[in-house]
This record gives C-alpha cells, structure tokens and sequence, in this order.
C-alpha cells in the first residue's frame, strides 16, 4: 500500500494515534494495517536504549562539544555513522541527538551536549552529525528549536530573540541539517520564543521551517512539552512525546468532530510519521525488545583517536609536552578525576559505558617503567559519591509497603532512575521501594552520608533513623529539576565491621510521576584526600600531572551552573602542586570554560573534555606523543566571571530571557566589548610549529575561495586549523566565515583552499526582510584563532578585486 492507501484505509482516531508517542520512547502502531511501531533512544554522544539508567552497556563517545573542537567534518561523521550502528543494536531507528543549541551562556548545564558559539562551526558540526547518523538508515533528531541557551526556568521562560539574532546566529545549525543534510526529525524546545511556545509557534514550525526552509519530516516535542491540542497541530507539531499523550488522542478527536481542527491537518502530520517509518525502514517484524551490548574494537579505537584529535593544547611552555625526551622515571598523578573516567555529563546524555579508562589507568599502562604514584589531593564531588556494590531493591503495589513485592532486583551500585516505566510489574504511577545494601567500613572514624530523591525516601543503618527526605521533602535542582537537595549527616564507623544500610522510598503522591529517583552515597574520612599527600608526591616526581575540573553532578540537563569558576579547593590543589613541581600538567575535564586563575603559573594546560569511555587512553597517547592534541577551542575561555555580565543571569520563573547583546555572543562579544578572554575561541597548539606564509583570494561565480599557504617548520606531524574572519568597517562584530583542517609533514608547505559561501558575507536585514551582503571595504583577517590573525585581506570594489554578482 503507499502512504495515502494506507492514510485512506484509516479511522480518523487511527491517524490521531500516530500522532503521539504510545510509550516513553515509542510511536504508536497500527497492526492490522501493517504500520509498525519506531523506537527512539537518547542521546548524543551514545546510544542508551529504554531503559534510563543502568540498562544494556553502550558505547560512550566524546560529547558534542569535543566532536567541535576536532573542527574536523569527516572525523563526526565517522563517529555519528558509528552512533547509527550503537541506535541499532538498541533497536531504535530514531537517534535523538545532536543538540544545536548555541554556547550563549557558558553556565548553560548543557553546554558539553552542544557544538560551538559559533554559527558556522556548529553548523559544520551539525551537518556532518546528521549525514553520519542518517547514512546508517537511522533518522537523526536535530534539537532544541529554538533559543534553548540556558537550563534554569527553560520550561517556563521565554526566549526574547530579534528575527536578525535567530537567522544570524540560532538559525544556521538547524538549517543547515534541513537543507543540507536531510535531516528526519526536529525536536522543539521547552522554553517559548517571543511569548509564544516553540511546539505550537507557527512562524517558527511553519513559516520559517517548512516553507522556506524546505522541511518535510516529522517535528516532535520536547518531553512533555506540548501544551495544546488544536494550536499545536496547527502550528506544525506532527508528534507529542512521550506517550501516552496526554493533548492528543480523544482530545484530537474530539477537536477534529467539533471543527476545531481540519481533519486534513491530521492527515497531513499522519502522512510526515508514516513517511519516517518507511524511510528508516521499520517492519512489523522488527525486534523492538532485544538490545544488544556490542562493544566493538572499531569503535573503541574511534572513540580513542577521537578523544585526543577534541583535546585542546592551551598552553605548553618550553615544550613540556609530549613526554617524549628522557622518559619520566616517576610521574605523579593527581587531582578529583585522575582515578575515575569522567566521560560525559548528566541527563539525557548518561549512558551506561561498556566499560572507562581513568587517566591513571591510561597513563600507568603508557609508562610501564615508571613509578606512577596517585593522591586525590581533594574532592570534586558535587554529591557523596555512590557506593559501587550490590544494592538489592523491592518493590511494592501503592505507596505504603503493603503485601508482598510485585519485583525485587539487584543494582550495581546505590542509585536508582526511572524516566516513565519502571518495569512490567510495578505501576510507575504509585509505588514503593526498599533499597538494602551491606556496607563494610574499610577505616575507623566519622564517615559523611548522603541521601537525595525525586520522590520521598528515609534512610536507616542498622535500623537506627540517620536521614530523611519525606516529611521534609522539597523540590531541589536534582534530578531535571524533580528532586530534592542532598541530605548530609555524619556516621561514625568502624574498619571491618559490616553495616545494613536501608532506604525506603515512595512515589506517586504528586510528587512528581514523570521521573523517580533515589540515590545514597558515603565518603569515608580519607576520600577528602590531602593537598599536603598531593605536593609530598609532587615533589618527588619528574612530572606532576593534575585531572582537575567538572563532573556529571555539575553540568547536567535542567539545570544550570551557578559559577564558571572550580568546585572549591581545586584551584588550591593545582596551585600547590605547580609550587612543588615545575614540570606540572593540569588536565581540565569540563563541558564548559571554567576559570583558571592559576593560569600563569602552570606551564602546560591541555582541555581534555569529556572524552567517552577511553578517557584515560586518549590522555596517554597525547603524553607520550603518539598522539597530537587536534583540538581548538568552540568556546572563548574568560579570565573572570564578570567577563560574561547579564549573560548569565539567572531567569526568573515565567520570566523573560532578552537576548540583548544580539549577535554579540561568544569572541564576537569579546570583540566588540574591546576585551580579550584567557584563552580565545579557535585557540589550540599543536606539537609542530607551522608558519602561515601567505594568501591569495580568488573570484569565483559563486563564492569566494582563499588560498592559504602553510609551512611546517619542524621535524614532527602536525596539524592546522586554518580560519578566515570577517572584520566589517560597519562595526558589527568579526565573524568566521570559513574554516579548514589540514594535516602537515615535517617541513612541508601546502596551499590549502578554503571556500566562503556569499551568504557568509552577507547579513539579515530586518527592514527588507532578506539577506544583504556585506557593504564593501571589508576585511579578511587569516590566522590560527579568533584573536591571532596574522595575514589581512581587505576587499574593495574596484575593477581589480571586485566581488562577483552572486545574483
């Protein structure tokens, strides 16, 4: 049957089904039609499957922003090819990723989940992303439109954006994965634009992106953002998620019957679903049950080599690094994230990895004649942290422990989540658990325990009351925005006695019913870790490395971050070791710019990331040299805070978010403010010394193309990241109009071409309703990042170097 065979064999009611999700990751289908259902998994940088947390292991790639900072096309389109892959041995055939939101505020709690502050790189990135993910025969979901720049209030806020701002700067992603990579899906946004929800914004789902934009698949919601029945199908909303929906089915009917939607308007959505069905080639003899742990050698030395080409050499005085000269005899290794992976943020990005290599790991097998001592130096953690052994959990029908329970299972470690569905036998909408573990204290003293829940919970040791989150539960910033702040209590344990540690837990009381979640952590007295352990092991060492910087806890979806600056006593702990031990590394590990006050005296700072689950591995190949650092910087890095202002502020609750410095974001507003950040966007070094030696323009018809001739002066590999800017005599800002990476042997000289589309040199202008080009003299600067530009071109019209009518 084709798609209108089928739509005319369909009840008005069976066309409305298609129409919203029929579970939490599911459409819904039409068996005696034949029309099977599809499934989605999060996220981008892995692919989970349907259960939320602690499910069937999956591949963990860097995160989005790490893919940006290879500002290398043909490397993220390997890894989303591959992600394709991960979607399919999970059984879904939707890959809800990437995320094109743009670094607006560096304290956004998803700024790891999205590309650049920049239009053209995230653009790049997002095509790339999308062609890779697609050619698999998997739809990729480009997120989240539009003005979704900052995690706090996003489901009550709107985003106030001049139509200049959104086609200049929060537009080009998005469209360049519609019209230039065909992309299948578009999730829309939380927040409102200009007063008006994104899932129900005609302008914006219909006006901008299917009528000129050119858009013919399927536009869903954000997770339980839709907020009507008529004015969202109206507006473009083809698909509400998740489901059961809760402003479709019987709603939609009904509206339908009573005139209040076109019966044509559901035919129209109806027909974009079963398009994405067939194209993705769903069958009704699909396995949507069954998902695979396939842990790929192919993908593990993609991840490996991707994760050092994302690592961002910030500074590298008197050539430190690699340590490739005399090899170190004894390396310290030091700091909050040197003993464990951190590999991704929190959210809908988590996955559970197949397996994670910790930078002592990595470094302990690429020196294996050295002497490689540990000290944690002082904690990182925003939580407790989790106790890794067997929790055992029981649940029970209703909220009040009643009968025997309907399901008992084991966890790996003392958290539990649920997004929707818990299990076949326990009714999600109300219910009860008891979490039990068997703890044995390894030291004698007061040991700190947390205990944090969306939803209510209690927590006992050996029977005795220690914490409670019910009676005095409210809701916190945990768990998306669901849970409650972390109790924190002191316990005195003693070495090689066994404890009982119980938690009961309830939800369904109104709480909240989309997302349950408990938690329970301990630290014992040494897991403080000691500055003064830290610099005696520096001391001794021939080189210091220092794994300092951010975690899943502090950059996660729903909320955003409050400083840009260290947990506190990082910045003490780095300090220290760099006065103990000349030759200091500091590896950072963040989503986002922190602030590094200790900058000056440190002589190497490698931005590592969040690299996926060979975290440790690509750190290795980068110390030793077998691996160059490829990485340049998204994201302006700022010295301060204040360097950010009225940024970063945080929205009020139904508030309005202005975004009042227009096009003035990132090095632009650097730029125009006349300041310069601590480390610029585009910035990165690299293990060669190239030479930019000159440039050429050269007129096509259609575009305009530099030539940029490169030399390598010296007797390594290594690579470039050649980028041209506009600098306009109008006085808008600068901005990259193109970009190239290339790859250079010991002592070669190449000519790279870098092509600039007209419409880079071109802005909107909001009276004529269309895009302009930029008025003539303008320049453009060449160099190796936003504040290093070190060959000028400046353009004019007279009949030497006149543009060409692109018509």
């Amino acid at each position: 049957m084709t798609l209108d065979e089928k739509l005319d064999a369909m009840t008005l009611a069976e066309q409305v089904s298609l129409l919203s999700g029929a579970s939490f990751w599911r459409t819904a289908a039409i068996d005696r039609l034949g029309i099977p259902a599809v499934k989605m998994t999060d996220g981008p940088n892995g692919a989970r499957g349907e259960d939320f947390s602690g499910g069937v292991r999956s591949a963990a790639y860097p995160v989005a922003i790490a893919l940006a900072a290879t500002f290398d096309p043909d490397l993220v389109h390997e890894i989303g090819a591959d992600l394709a892959r991960e979607a399919r041995s999970k059984g879904a055939r939707i890959l809800l990723g990437p995320t094109v939101n743009m670094h607006r505020n560096p304290l956004n709690g998803r700024n790891f989940e999205c590309f650049s502050e920049d239009p053209v790189l995230a653009s790049a990135m997002a095509r790339a992303y999308v062609r890779g993910v697609q050619s698999q025969g998997v739809a990729a979901t480009i997120k989240h439109f539009i003005g979704n720049e900052c995690e706090h209030e996003r489901r009550t806020t709107s985003s106030e954006i001049n139509e200049k701002t959104l086609r200049e700067i929060y537009f080009p992603p998005f469209e360049a994965a519609v019209k230039e990579a065909g992309v299948a899906c578009v999730m829309t946004a939380y927040n409102a634009l200009n007063g008006i929800h994104t899932s129900e914004n005609p302008w914006l789902l219909d006006t901008v992106l299917r009528r000129e934009w050119g858009f013919e698949g399927v536009v869903m919601s954000d997770w339980t953002a839709t907020h009507s029945t008529a004015a969202a199908l109206l507006a473009g909303l083809d698909l509400e998620m998740p489901g059961p929906g809760k402003f479709r089915g019987d709603m939609l009917v009904e509206a339908v019957e009573n005139g209040d939607v076109p019966r044509e308007a559901v035919r129209r959505a109806a027909r974009r679903v079963l398009r994405l069905i067939e194209r993705v080639g769903a069958k009704t003899t699909g396995d949507l049950e069954t998902e695979r742990a396939e842990d790929r050698p192919e993908t593990r030395a993609l991840i490996r080599r991707a994760g050092a080409e994302a690592a961002v050499l910030l500074k590298n005085d008197n050539n430190l690094l690699p340590l490739a000269g005399p090899t170190p005899r004894r390396i310290a290794v030091i700091g909050p994230n040197a003993a464990r992976a951190v590999m991704f943020g929190g959210g809908s990005a988590q996955i559970n990895a197949h397996y994670a290599i910790s930078p002592l790991e990595g470094i302990r097998a690429a020196f294996p004649d050295a002497t490689v001592d540990y000290a944690l130096g002082c904690p990182g953690d925003r939580y407790l942290p989790l106790i890794d052994a067997p929790v055992d959990i029981a649940f029970f029908a209703g909220t009040d422990f009643g009968g025997p329970p309907v399901l008992t299972k084991t966890g790996a470690r003392s958290e539990f989540r649920w997004f929707g569905p818990v299990a076949p036998e326990v009714d999600h909408r109300a219910f009860s658990a008891r979490l039990s573990a068997r703890y044995e204290a390894q030291e004698t003293g007061w040991h700190e325990i947390g205990l944090m829940s969306a939803g209510t919970s209690r927590l006992a040791i050996d029977g005795e009351p220690i914490l409670e989150a019910w009676e005095s539960w409210t809701r916190g910033f945990s768990y998306f925005g669901h849970g409650c702040a972390e109790r924190r209590g002191r316990v005195h344990l003693e070495a090689g006695k066994r404890y009982e540690i119980s938690v009961d837990y309830a939800c369904g009381d109104g709480i909240t019913t989309t997302l349950k979640a408990v938690r329970f952590g301990l630290r014992a007295p040494s897991s403080l870790g000691s500055i003064e352990d830290a610099v005696a092991l520096a001391r001794k060492a021939d080189a210091a490395v220092v794994v300092a910087g951010l975690n899943d806890d502090w950059e996660t979806e729903a909320e955003d971050r409050e400083s840009l600056n260290l947990p506190p006593a990082q910045n003490a702990l780095i300090e220290a070791v760099a006065a103990a031990n000349r030759s200091t590394i500091v590896v950072m590990q963040s989503g986002a710019p922190v602030t590094m006050p200790w900058a000056a005296k440190v002589p190497a700072i490698l931005q590592l990331w969040y690299p996926g689950q060979e975290c440790g591995n690509a750190l290795a190949d980068i110390l030793t040299g077998k691996a160059e650092p490829g990485g340049r910087l998204p994201q302006s890095f700022p010295a301060e805070d204040e360097d950010y202002g009225a940024l970063t502020r945080r929205p009020e609750a139904h508030g309005k978010v202005v975004y009042a410095e227009g096009t003035a974001i990132g090095y632009r507003g650097f730029a125009a403010r006349g300041t310069r950040p601590q480390f610029p966007f585009g910035h990165g070094l690299g293990y060669a010394r190239i030479e930019y030696v000159d440039a050429r323009l050269v007129f096509g018809e259609e575009q305009l193309t530099v030539e940029v001739d490169l030399l390598n002066r010296s007797e390594r590999k290594g690579s470039e990241v050649a980028q041209i800017y506009l600098i306009s005599e109008t006085g808008a800002p600068l901005r990259l109009v193109a970009f190239a990476k290339t790859v250079l042997a010991p002592m070669e000289k190449r000519s790279i071409r870098l092509a600039i589309p007209e419409r880079r040199l071109c802005g909107w202008d909001p009276d004529k309703g269309r895009w302009a080009r930029e008025p003539t003299p303008f320049t453009l600067a060449i160099g190796p990042s936003s504040a290093d530009l070190r060959i000028r071109k400046t353009i004019t019209e007279d009949r030497n170097s006149r543009l060409p009518d692109f018509g």
